[in-house]
C-alpha cells in the first residue's frame, strides 16, 4: 500500500512539472505578443498613419485637382556635348549635370533618347516631372517642369511611383510591420479567455463582410 501511494504521489508530481512548462510558455507567448504588439505600433505609427492618409487621397484624387505648377525654361548647352558623329560620344552626363545644375531639376533620369537632330531628357519624381528638348545643331534646349503639389506626391510616394530605388524598401518594412501588428493581437486574442470567442466571431464576420463588399460592388 505505501509503495502505491509513493507511485501515485510520483505520477501526480510529475504531472504537475509537465503543467508548469506549459503554463510558462504560455505565459512567454503572450507576454512577447504583447510587447511586440505595443511597441511595433509605436514604432509604425507614422509609416502606417501616412499609408493610411494617402489610401484616402489616392481613392480621391478628382479633389486635389488643379494643384499643378507648370515653370519653363531655355538654354544653351555646349555644342561639343551633342554635335557629335557618333551618338554614342554625346556627353550625356554633362549634359543631366548641367540641367539640374542650372534650373534646380529635381528627380532622376527616366529616360535620355537621341535622335537625329535633337535629344531628349525626362526628369521624373513623387508628382514631378521634367522634360528638356535640345536642338543638336545649334545646342539650344527648352524645359517644361512639372509640379503637380503635395497631395499628388504623397500619393506617388504610396504607390512607390519614381521615387528611387530605396523608398520601395519602406514600404516593405510597413507592410511587415502591419502583418507583425495583425498576428501578434489574434495571438493575444487567443490568451484573454473572456473574449476570445466575442474576437474571432467579430473577426469571422469582419472577414465575411469584406467577401461581401467584394461580391456585390465589384463589377
Amino acid at each position: 500500500m505505501a509503495n502505491d501511494f509513493v507511485r501515485s504521489k510520483g505520477r501526480l508530481h510529475h504531472k504537475k512539472e509537465e503543467k508548469v512548462p506549459k503554463a510558462l510558455l504560455k505565459k512567454r507567448i503572450a507576454s512577447i505578443s504583447r510587447w511586440l504588439h505595443i511597441y511595433l505600433s509605436m514604432v509604425s505609427f507614422v509609416i502606417i498613419l501616412f499609408f493610411a492618409v494617402t489610401g484616402l487621397t489616392l481613392n480621391h484624387a478628382e479633389w486635389f485637382e488643379g494643384k499643378q505648377q507648370i515653370k519653363k525654361y531655355d538654354g544653351k548647352v555646349q555644342l561639343r556635348w551633342i554635335k557629335v558623329k557618333d551618338t554614342a560620344a554625346i556627353a550625356k552626363l554633362e549634359i543631366v549635370q548641367f540641367l539640374k545644375h542650372k534650373h534646380q531639376i529635381n528627380g532622376d533620369v527616366s529616360d535620355f533618347i537621341v535622335d537625329d537632330n535633337q535629344c531628349s531628357v525626362s526628369f521624373k519624381g513623387p508628382g514631378y516631372s521634367a522634360d528638356a528638348f535640345i536642338n543638336r545643331d545649334n545646342g539650344r534646349y527648352t524645359i517644361t517642369e512639372t509640379s503637380l503639389g503635395f497631395v499628388a506626391v504623397i500619393n506617388d510616394l504610396h504607390k512607390g511611383r519614381d521615387a528611387g530605388k530605396r523608398w520601395p524598401y519602406l514600404i516593405d518594412i510597413a507592410a511587415i510591420f502591419l502583418t507583425l501588428l495583425s498576428l501578434t493581437g489574434i495571438i493575444m486574442m487567443c490568451f484573454m479567455k473572456k473574449k476570445r470567442i466575442n474576437g474571432f466571431v467579430l473577426l469571422i464576420a469582419g472577414a465575411f463582410l469584406c467577401y461581401l463588399v467584394y461580391y456585390f460592388l465589384v463589377p
